[in-house]
């Protein structure tokens, strides 16, 4: 008798991955033309579904109609990387072309918890072409898992969304200099100082349930890890000064009136090289970070 929750046994077939696709993107579509966050729901989880939800809510909100501007989505090219593993979830990534976004590879992340159960893609994410690692694959073409509490890399997948927002706030050696390390945080600390405006920051990991990190061996014996975190960023007017008016988008998403203050909730998805212990200046690359507006306060 098999087993499916021990047995070792790849996440999906090639087609199978190939189907998942093929319907997400399908019902992205109806969902972005029609604004309306329910023609996907099922096709969309984690970050991906925290982030794509709210951006169709304020979509609908402005336009009741749908989306005057929708364009459909086509993904192509896309490669599968489906790693073998026991137990649930089962999960694989698939890395593709899009007429969206420039030349980036579109990379997103399919996961189940059942045989029974939908594909969903939990993670989104761009990266540049040319920076998305090899894989290590068995002679079947099959990749490896990496578990969450993993001893051998840098910095352990589970722990990378706490170490990022603590990177964030204090700085430090764990994070290689970039657009959404050093970069980023140098653009928040010119905003944080603007006069009449104190723009503060609050940076939260997002690990458990569906936002838990997911991760596959590089062939350098590093790993590719997906991540979530979620930021806040409050901006308060000086006494007899006000808060720049947010655009119709961010109105959509906002509860409260916005008189001295305005706090924006983001979920932000990231995709990062976590190289083996020991090897290179041992520093974890954030490749890329997808970011979108889950809510705001204003008061």
């Amino acid at each position: 008798m098999v087993h499916g929750e021990r047995e070792v046994l790849p996440s999906a077939t090639r087609a199978e991955a190939a189907k998942a696709l093929q319907r997400f993107t399908a019902a992205y579509n109806a969902a972005d033309k029609a604004y309306d966050p329910s023609l996907d729901a099922d096709h969309t989880t984690g970050a991906l579904a925290a982030i794509d939800s709210a951006r169709l809510e304020a979509g609908r909100t402005n336009n009741p109609d749908g989306n005057p501007s929708h364009s459909p989505l086509e993904l192509t090219d896309a490669k599968f990387t489906i790693p073998k593993k026991a137990g649930w979830p089962r999960w694989f990534v698939a890395d593709t072309k899009a007429n969206k976004g420039g030349d980036a590879r579109w990379l997103l992340v399919f996961t189940r918890d059942g045989l029974e159960e939908t594909w969903q893609a939990a993670y989104l994410t761009l990266v540049a072409p040319g920076k998305v690692p090899e894989f290590k694959t068995d002679r079947d073409g099959w990749a490896e898992a990496v578990p969450a509490n993993s001893t051998g890399l840098a910095v352990a997948p589970a722990d990378l969304s706490e170490d990022y927002t603590t990177y964030l706030k204090d700085g430090g050696k764990t994070f290689a200099d970039g657009a959404h390390t050093s970069s980023w945080r140098e653009l928040r600390e010119k905003r944080s100082t603007r006069p009449g405006l104190v723009t503060q920051y609050i940076d939260e990991p997002l690990t458990d349930g569906d936002y838990a990190p997911l991760a596959l061996r590089t062939e350098d014996g590093g790993a590719l890890v997906f991540f979530t975190t979620r930021h806040f960023e409050k901006q308060t007017a000086a006494r007899g000064a006000s808060v720049p008016t947010p655009n119709k988008d961010v109105l959509a998403l906002t509860d409260g009136e916005i008189k001295q203050s305005l706090t924006m909730e983001f979920v932000s998805n990231e995709i990062a090289l976590d190289p083996a212990e020991g090897s290179g200046d041992g520093q974890v690359s954030i490749l890329g970070r997808v970011q979108g507006l889950t809510s705001a306060q204003g008061e």
